[in-house]
């Protein structure tokens, strides 16, 4: 069976080895008081051990390989950072090393000492035949406080990543939270089908100029129709034409330049969800809610916030309409409550995370967690699939950590940096 470094570092970082009798391959008696900080950047790979070799005890890096020669192959005899290396673990001892200064490097050979259970659940676990991750098959006898403490981590990590993409646009927006939120807020409006041509939509019409209009409902709605694209060409019914006229004026007034209609998709989608739709949706939120990521972090109660999102009108045309020139049958136009979660969930729950750490206000983080929590689990295939598994997922909470996990642990088999693939290690 394959043996890799990475299982090494395993098993040296925990002590997962038998220390019975332990001695270096030339005979003095080693123990081990710290295996070191596991370091993952260059130079040795656990850095303040601390051990005693015979009669010295001493304090320094460790570097792990497969074997011996390793050393001479991977330029560490020239590479000044290896200097201070007081022990070299290996998997197979094969070759001595000697350090520049002449004195032989003492060295720890562990092809004895790992247990064939240990081994064997290694090599399962990673190379193993797996349809979904490398666990499927003993996921669910992980205790549910380790799972919960794992996803928990883990989500904080999520949240975290999607942190670095807000402050770079808050950066490009020069600290303005308001704006900032504003352009999330509207390419998440889109979802995924449109939320790039949203996006552009809310960098070429910054809140300051919708700001100016706020008590015109038919300029709000003009402008929103018109960057977006959608009244370029000829319209015929008395709304659009409205809508049509009232953009040239203020096309001219703040020298706009609108999107490239082309870029909004409708092939595919539920006729409820069209960006058409979607943009008289948001034209309805910009008229009611002015600073609305000041209204998001004094609200406290999920019912409150949801609520800013629940009660959006927009214009009555749209009652039987999809499209502008193209009358439906009568139904509401009301964002429903999957879509509200979907923005509460991506938008909401991720600025108030960000803006807690930024700010270094704890409060507004444990909201952030607190509405995930309060959410439902997102529906989509890798949830399906780890539902399948035998795991009760109920929150968002639990769906956007496992997502997680799939993503930047299952996929990449980091089952050794993961809670959940260490207690399967450990299980007898």
């Amino acid at each position: 069976m394959l043996i890799t470094e990475d299982f090494l570092h395993y098993v040296w970082k925990f002590r997962l080895f038998d220390r019975t009798a332990l001695k270096t391959v030339e005979g003095d008696e080693i123990e081990v008081y710290s295996a070191g900080m596991h370091n993952k950047h260059a130079g040795p790979d656990f850095q303040n051990a601390r051990l005693r070799i015979g009669d010295t005890t001493w304090a320094g890096n460790v570097e792990l390989h497969i074997s011996s020669a390793d050393w001479q192959r991977h330029n560490h005899i020239t590479d000044k950072a290896y200097e201070n290396v007081i022990l070299h673990v290996v998997y197979r001892d094969d070759a001595p090393v000697t350090l520049p200064n002449g004195r032989r490097l003492p060295t720890l050979e562990l092809h004895n000492r790992i247990s064939p259970d240990l081994f064997g659940r290694y090599h399962n676990l990673i190379f193993g035949e797996r349809q979904f991750i490398p666990c499927e098959a003993n996921i669910t006898l992980v205790e549910e406080l380790t799972m919960s403490n794992w996803l928990s981590r883990i989500l904080v990590e999520r949240l975290e990543k999607r942190s670095e993409a807000v402050l770079t646009t808050l950066a490009t927006n020069r600290g303005d939270w308001e704006e900032t939120f504003y352009q999330f807020l509207a390419a998440n409006f889109g979802f995924k089908t449109n939320a790039l041509p949203f996006e552009l939509l809310a960098r070429s019409l910054p809140q300051i100029t919708l700001a100016k209009h706020k008590n015109n409902a038919l300029q709000i709605e003009a402008l929103i129709f018109g960057q977006a694209g959608f009244l370029d060409g000829d319209v015929v019914d008395d709304y659009p034409q409205k809508l049509k006229d009232e953009y040239q004026y203020l096309k001219h007034k703040h020298n706009l330049t609108p999107v490239d209609n082309h870029l909004w998709k409708f092939m595919r989608m539920r006729p409820q969800n069209f960006p058409t739709i979607r943009l008289a949706q948001f034209a309805g939120l910009v008229m009611q809610s002015n600073h609305l990521l000041s209204k998001v972090l004094e609200i406290r109660e999920v019912e409150i916030l949801r609520g800013l999102f629940d009660n959006i009108s927009i214009n009555p045309y749209w009652e039987n309409h999809y499209r502008f020139d193209a009358e439906s049958k009568p139904s509401p136009k009301n964002l429903g409550k999957a879509s509200t979660n979907v923005l509460l969930l991506n938008t909401v729950a991720l600025f108030l995370f960000t803006y807690g750490k930024q700010h270094r206000q704890q409060y507004h983080i444990n909201r952030a967690l607190k509405l995930l929590e309060s959410l439902p689990a997102e529906t989509n295939n890798i949830i399906a699939d780890f539902v399948n598994l035998g795991l009760k997922i109920k929150t968002a909470f639990e769906s956007q950590a496992l997502l997680e996990l799939k993503n930047n642990y299952c996929d990449h088999k980091k089952c050794l940096d993961c809670a959940v693939g260490n207690k399967i290690l450990k299980l007898s």
